[in-house]
């Protein structure tokens, strides 16, 4: 969200002019507020708001506790295939304390109930996890089921071990990213573009200092799909430029220990803006952000 700002400030570019959107996890919210013309500071933050303020609102509506979820599921989904490919295959499916319904609910708070339950007319794809077929699954797209804007975020969002899998006409999802973080790939089933800017927040460049177990994990599986993904993109089209924001060391600190922590939300925004800052005036990625944004031929945003 503070990423998109950022660029919105930088640029006059609002992130709804763009062509394509692709949304994953957090992204996915993001790619909803955007796409409903809500991508505001207040998105986040009221004018009377404190931090305890937004820390509770954001616990409240997100985290709704729920049954844990079925040890059987997990087994069938999770532990069984992870043995054979360790991973986050592992978790797929896992009890969780928490039920993506409130993410949902989330959703609808910010865009309305008819942006909610309907699809924005610009294209849009916001990626899920299947845990029965082991395959991801793009919202939005010809091949996906017909959902509603808060199902597809909360389904994107359902990052194990915190919400348990999120149920959809029978079948079952997790978070987007546990394959990948941005599934950038995605926008080459769109006209070609000129621009394609991709906001990878679990795929930093430098290696975090005494990083944890999972901090690791997520980084490695970021960093892998956002190559592999560019690097089809540019095969495909060689004569579009990709530009790719990741998060600074610093912003990476703000939101430890654990960026799901509502308490991070405002440190991390904060930080994000600032650091922003610098990242976009770097030459190589101003001057493609200069020539495609402000304000001539506007392309597309990845997520």
């Amino acid at each position: 969200m503070a990423a998109l700002m950022a660029l919105e400030l930088a640029t006059g570019w609002n992130a709804n002019e763009a062509d394509v959107m692709v949304g994953t996890s957090s992204g996915a919210f993001v790619t909803a507020l955007a796409r409903s013309d809500a991508l505001t500071l207040d998105s986040l933050v009221r004018p009377t708001d404190s931090k305890a303020d937004v820390t509770e609102r954001i616990r409240r509506h997100v985290y709704v506790k729920g049954p844990s979820g079925s040890l059987s599921r997990w087994l069938r989904h999770g532990l069984v295939p992870g043995v054979r490919r360790p991973g986050l295959t592992l978790f797929m499916g896992s009890p969780a304390p928490y039920h993506a319904r409130g993410i949902a609910d989330w959703v609808t708070s910010h865009v309305g109930t008819d942006a909610a339950s309907s699809w924005p007319q610009r294209s849009t794809a916001i990626v899920a996890h299947d845990i029965i077929s082991g395959s991801r699954t793009a919202f939005g797209t010809e091949a996906a089921p017909s959902v509603g804007l808060a199902d597809a975020v909360a389904a994107s969002s359902a990052v194990p071990l915190v919400f348990r899998p999120y149920q959809i006409d029978g079948n079952l999802y997790v978070d987007g990213g546990v394959s990948s973080g941005t599934h950038a790939d995605l926008v080459l089933g769109s006209d070609r573009l000129d621009l394609v800017l991709v906001i990878a927040p679990l795929a930093a460049e430098t290696s975090r200092k005494r990083a944890r177990i999972h901090e690791k994990v997520f980084d490695r599986v970021g960093s892998k799909s956002l190559k592999d993904e560019v690097e089809m993109i540019r095969s495909q089209w060689p004569d579009c430029d990709v530009v790719v924001l990741r998060p600074s060391p610093s912003v990476q600190n703000a939101s430890r220990p654990n960026p799901l922590d509502a308490a991070r939300s405002v440190p991390t925004f904060m930080r994000t803006l600032t650091t922003m800052k610098r990242t976009l005036a770097q030459p190589e990625i101003w001057e493609k952000l200069d020539h495609h944004l402000r304000p001539k031929t506007r392309k597309t945003v990845a997520r």
